[in-house]
């Protein structure tokens, strides 16, 4: 039992000796080169999505009132006037504007009654969240509605 074991470990000694040569002369593993995902090269990201959801009610013209969906890069969707808010988001995009934002409570506002028009956009803009309410109840409110024309309609 002895021999067998001592036979079994020199060949496996010598075994290993034979090999060892070979695998350094082996060369070098070669680096693969960076996966394209990695590099960028797929669709558009995410972080630019436009999809809104614009609802509006008591505009003074019936056919603006309703529920929109509005989607942009391509412009579609249900909104009646898609491409053109689309052009007016993207400006807005690329001025730094954010035509979701309230308005200042501390902003010295005309009191003036714009009508009952109301709107409330909601969904992503730029891969930000959008949940925004619009009226017509004052000048500043008035403003911010008509510096969002065509995705909300003119109101009468």
């Amino acid at each position: 039992m002895l021999r067998r074991l001592t036979l079994t470990a020199v060949a496996s000694l010598a075994a290993l000796s034979a090999a060892a040569p070979v695998a350094t002369a082996l060369p070098a593993l070669v680096p693969l080169p960076p996966l394209p995902v990695l590099q960028g090269d797929w669709p558009a990201a995410q972080d630019t999505e436009t999809r809104l959801t614009v609802t509006v009610s008591e505009s003074g013209n019936p056919a603006a009132d309703g529920t929109f969906e509005l989607e942009c890069d391509p412009a579609g969707g249900s909104h009646p006037a898609a491409q053109r808010a689309c052009d007016l988001l993207d400006e807005a995009a690329e001025s730094g504007d954010n035509p979701f934002g309230a308005t200042d409570r501390n902003a010295m506002c005309t009191q003036q009654a714009g009508g009952p028009a109301a709107a409330r956009v909601q969904g992503t803009w730029q891969g930000e969240e959008v949940d925004a309410r619009f009226s017509r109840a004052n000048g500043c409110e008035i403003s911010r509605w008509n510096n969002l024309v065509p995705v909300l309609p003119s109101a009468r």
